[in-house]
């Protein structure tokens, strides 16, 4: 485990997967600039390194124009992370930290936890994505009622408005996102990126219907000669029938 001022990365634990975790306790991890810095860089490091294929995440001056992939205020906050990445929350994930969360592709909640636009009483706007984010994922009424008043969000409220992906007891997070990341770790590597990053591109990037369509077939299409031929091979031979399917999230 590798340890900084503020922030923490264990690459060793669980083969292929990567825990970076806010470490600043006595400030309850708020992310000053040195912390957002230091979490923008341990992202980056696990986009770049071939053995780990997914990631828990527990975010001088950032105050800076977007630039492509370039730092944030919160840190990592203008990227789309290569790879996956599942949020596991404690607590409070209000303003800043919210923003944070919604990098992820799943969130994993302990039923104590609360999310909010908590900025809103006193004039600081959401500029590390919340309000591009928040609405792909939860619809736009949704977060514009989150956004615009500000209230705190319950895990079960959340999970019910797809903005938590699970609700746990509390202490278990941490827990039940390793447990995802073991299972998606043992899926087919190319297809399982290309279809996140076909889903992303849809959200995000795509001018029409039509552009997202062909995204994916084009995408998709690369995956059929490299991984689909062997999957389906496999399942002539009957692996993954009588509907068999390996939950390592409960391993």
């Amino acid at each position: 485990m590798a340890e900084h001022d503020r922030v923490t990365t264990d690459t060793s634990s669980y083969p292929g997967i990567s825990v970076i975790a806010i470490n600043r306790p006595d400030r309850k991890n708020a992310v000053d600039p040195l912390t957002a810095k230091a979490l923008y860089e341990a992202i980056l490091v696990f986009e770049d390194d071939p053995k780990q294929k997914a990631d828990s995440d527990t975010p001088s001056d950032n105050l800076q124009p977007i630039n492509g992939r370039n730092l944030g205020p919160m840190g990592p906050s203008r990227l789309l992370i290569k790879k996956p990445v599942i949020c596991a929350i404690s607590g409070y994930a209000v303003a800043g930290g919210l923003e944070l969360s919604l990098l992820a592709d799943m969130r994993v909640v302990e039923e104590d936890a609360v999310f909010g636009v908590f900025c809103r009483r006193w004039g600081v706007p959401l500029i590390d994505g919340g309000t591009v984010r928040l609405q792909a994922i939860v619809g736009l009424g949704r977060a514009l009622d989150m956004i615009l008043t500000g209230r705190p969000v319950s895990a079960q409220e959340a999970l019910t408005m797809g903005l938590a992906s699970r609700v746990v007891p509390k202490g278990e997070s941490l827990k039940e996102a390793i447990g995802i990341a073991r299972q998606l770790i043992t899926f087919p590597e190319l297809c399982l990126n290309t279809d996140r990053q076909s889903c992303y591109y849809s959200a995000y990037e795509a001018s029409s219907f039509q552009d997202a369509m062909s995204q994916e077939f084009n995408a998709g299409s690369k995956v059929i000669s490299q991984e689909a031929i062997a999957g389906a091979a496999k399942f002539s031979k009957g692996s993954g029938r009588h509907g068999s399917f390996k939950d390592h999230s409960k391993l």
